[in-house]
């Protein structure tokens, strides 16, 4: 019988965590240094500079690849929810944060009462999915080679 414990020596696991964890500390304190002040809310939102659902996803599929084989499955599902998560973030989310922005200007220049705006932060930039991607990847790598 497998027990929950076993989920903390899960090291492909702990590597996207850590990964996502160090993209979401960056974008933390790129914001601080931007707005002067401390934003206790970007420590858990989603767009910016690195994507940590790159890194998240990036970090995990170089880790499968790396201890089961490139060519192995457990790499191409790791690669492949990469693939999607990443489509996802530069493209339908993206999307929707413009589709945000031009609704909060709506609702500003008309003066319409709403109980709040739209997210606009949602996806990211082609820029900051592959800066996510390469953390992934040094992350995962990272957490292989210290394991062996």
């Amino acid at each position: 019988m497998h027990q929950p414990t076993e989920l903390f020596s899960n090291k492909a696991l702990l590597a996207a965590i850590v990964a996502w964890a160090i993209a979401q500390f960056i974008k933390t304190v790129t914001d601080v240094i931007e707005q002067k002040k401390f934003n206790l809310d970007i420590i858990f939102s989603s767009g910016g500079m690195p994507s940590s659902h790159s890194s998240f996803v990036m970090s995990m599929a170089t880790y499968m690849g790396l201890s089961e084989g490139f060519d192995s499955p457990f790499f191409s599902i790791a690669a492949m929810v990469a693939i999607v998560v990443m489509y996802d973030a530069a493209g339908v989310r993206r999307a929707a944060g413009k589709q945000a922005a031009l609704l909060n200007k709506m609702i500003d220049t008309f003066d319409l009462k709403v109980d709040e705006k739209f997210k606009e932060l949602l996806g990211h930039t082609p820029v900051q999915v592959i800066a996510g991607a390469l953390l992934g990847i040094i992350v995962g790598s990272l957490f292989f080679w210290a394991n062996m």
